[in-house]
């Protein structure tokens, strides 16, 4: 193989004679370079277009995945809107409930004529109190969470109080009704009174344990208190006989009846007929004999009859 150089300032050739090794190591160079040219073009090629095709998938997830935070974020804040109207609706119906529970309270606090300064239904912040321990992991909830637990204790309060009102009233009711006071009678007139008598059979002075209200026969006989009946029959003397408990110690008794209306167990009211006025037993006529015992003694019923139901 011969390489000329020519020389174009001076107008000289040189004539290059390659031979043996050389010349095949020049050929295979001419002959290599344009393969290897292309097989680096190749693969650059190859790899700019799976660059671009990693590009385009990462960019399609990343649009995917915004998109799906969006509507999770859309879902959350839907979410956090209707809880805060429930808060708030919850709110609204505490402030109602207490409202009614302060006017029930005052009310209640009239009709039972307590001390005004001791049920307050108008304080608005209940006294309470305690060591602050703190756990170290406390947060401060919202605002309005801290509303609904306001109104929460002090519904709580009222509703303390309004148990303890209510728990008075209830007492007061029991003993006005275990209370025994007025005539075992609507209509009729005292006939004889308690203490020593002449005795209407023999007409000598003997002691009578109550007092007679004489009437007419079949008219009602009535509890003076509220009680439970502990006897209703005949007894010797007494004829037909009805006799209540009232509680607190008094014991009642109402005999010579003409018709009992109750029974031993049965619970009577105020009022209520028991009997009809009769003459059974050891009677001269219709009347009906009334005795009155606190703590088993036998007690003058007069003082009790003047009384009236408050």
């Amino acid at each position: 193989m011969k390489l000329i150089l020519v020389n174009q300032r001076y107008g000289h050739s040189r004539t290059i004679v390659i031979k043996g090794w050389l010349k095949g190591l020049l050929s295979l160079c001419l002959l290599g370079a344009p393969v290897a040219l292309g097989y680096m073009g190749y693969h650059l090629a190859l790899a700019n277009t799976a660059n671009h095709i990693v590009s385009e998938k990462s960019a399609e997830g990343w649009e995917q995945q915004l998109d799906e935070q969006a509507l999770a974020l859309a879902e959350v804040r839907q979410n956090a809107e209707q809880q805060v109207e429930a808060l708030t609706q919850r709110l609204a119906t505490l402030q109602a409930r207490l409202l009614r529970l302060d006017a029930l309270g005052l009310r209640l606090t009239e009709v039972a004529n307590l001390d005004p300064a001791e049920f307050n239904f108008s304080q608005q912040t209940p006294g309470v109190g305690g060591l602050l321990l703190d756990d170290g992991n406390s947060m401060q909830p919202p605002d309005f969470i801290r509303a609904i637990t306001r109104l929460e204790q002090e519904i709580e309060a009222r509703g303390n109080q309004l148990e303890t009102v209510s728990g008075l009233i209830n007492g007061q009711q029991l003993e006005q009704e275990a209370e025994i006071a007025g005539r075992p009678v609507n209509t009729g007139w005292l006939s004889s009174g308690f203490g020593r008598r002449a005795d209407p059979f023999t007409g000598r002075m003997a002691w009578h344990n109550g007092i007679d209200f004489a009437g007419a026969a079949g008219e009602d006989i009535i509890s003076v208190g509220t009680g439970v009946v502990t006897f209703s029959g005949t007894r010797a003397g007494y004829g037909l006989m009805v006799e209540i408990d009232h509680g607190n110690g008094y014991l009642t008794r109402y005999a010579h009846a003409q018709e009992l209306l109750v029974e031993q167990g049965e619970i009577v009211n105020q009022a209520q007929a028991i009997a009809l006025i009769g003459s059974t037993g050891r009677s001269t006529g219709p009347h009906v004999h009334f005795e009155v015992y606190k703590n088993g003694r036998v007690v003058d019923p007069a003082s009790y009859i003047r009384r009236t139901h408050r």
